[in-house]
């Protein structure tokens, strides 16, 4: 009896660990390779991050990661099919396998960490919540938003750092809250409220769509830290570790100075570290189902982290917002890669 309850609780743990490996087997790779494009679960429209045009192009800081994905799976930054996503439903189209990875502005939390079935794969973005206001209005700190009526979009981390925060300076306000981040800005531009708040990257970028964008002001205080980056299902551990390193990739590039222009020069270069990046020396693509050339790939077609940057949301761009915190370690920022070894 024993050896038979024994043989039992072997066979069913047996059938546990080989569910468990099953769903950590690769398959999204195959698929999109299979499927020939990658779905990239996109904004609605943020200029900066991701946004089309009339055309259907589509550009902006997210979108351009998108690319890199593309580039270094098809050696093609243009096999990507860019669905967009609402807050509200964004999450439940990456859990159900609409997209093959979430790339929209959207902050790494605890709770989204480890309740829906989703990982995130690193920030691509540091940014924090912030405040949008009318010059006129005589405003020039959030401390004096007491009694104020504040726009924001639901199904966002803003309505509840905005309730913490007037909590915690025992502040009075009325949310006016919209399903939609275009009704919340119109609601905004409007005058249905006194004031606008999502993080800071995002005001900039709605401030352009205002009647008269000159009359507003993005006010000091950053009131909450707010992580963005990209995720996909917990189900695919290779998966993950591709979308992650896409994102190290481009930032051992900038640190290195490889950049889109120099990297087939670079190919030529003694130096181990960029050797190791750009497939010269060493196999690491294989260990994430790609190619020995799968950074170079990504270079040469998109660039480094920080001539993505510039030419989407920094001085190159409308929003010309400053690097800050999103610069490199070695300038006093915070976007640091492991490096490939």
């Amino acid at each position: 009896m024993k050896k038979l309850m024994a043989a039992a609780v072997a066979g069913f743990g047996f059938a546990l660990a080989a569910a468990s490996a099953q769903a950590q087997a690769p398959q999204t790779l195959s698929q999109v390779k299979s499927r020939g494009i990658l779905n990239c679960g996109s904004n609605t429209g943020l200029a900066g991050f991701g946004v089309p045009d009339a055309q259907g192009n589509w550009t902006g800081l997210d979108v351009e990661f998108c690319r890199a994905i593309s580039a270094t799976i098809f050696n093609d930054p243009t096999k990507v099919k860019f669905i967009p996503l609402s807050a509200k439903d964004r999450f439940t189209a990456l859990q159900s396998g609409e997209v093959d990875v979430l790339v929209r502005n959207s902050t790494w939390t605890m709770s989204r960490d480890t309740a829906l079935g989703l990982q995130f794969t690193g920030v691509n973005y540091y940014d924090g919540q912030g405040f949008l206001v009318r010059k006129k209005l005589g405003v020039t700190s959030a401390m004096q938003l007491n009694g104020a009526s504040v726009c924001t979009q639901q199904g966002t981390t803003t309505e509840l750092n905005l309730a913490d925060f007037f909590r915690a300076n025992n502040l009075k306000y009325e949310v006016v809250a919209f399903a939609t981040s275009d009704e919340t800005v119109k609601a905004y531009d409007s005058g249905r409220c006194d004031a606008f708040t999502t993080d800071a990257s995002g005001l900039y970028a709605e401030r352009l769509k205002l009647t008269a964008p000159d009359d507003h002001m993005v006010l000091p205080e950053i009131i909450s830290k707010e992580p963005l980056g990209p995720a996909t299902r917990n189900t695919d551990a290779q998966w993950f570790g591709l979308i992650k390193w896409v994102h190290y990739a481009m930032l051992n590039a900038e640190e290195l100075g490889v950049t889109k222009a120099n990297v087939d020069e670079m190919l030529k270069s003694a130096n181990p570290e960029i050797k190791r990046l750009l497939g010269t020396e060493g196999k690491f693509g294989e260990s994430i189902g790609l190619t020995t050339d799968w950074a170079y790939r990504i270079i040469k077609h998109v660039g480094n982290y920080g001539e993505s940057f510039e030419r989407t949301v920094g001085q190159g761009s409308l929003l010309k917002i400053a690097r800050g915190q999103n610069a490199l370690w070695t300038k006093g920022g915070l976007q640091y890669a492991p490096p490939v070894r």
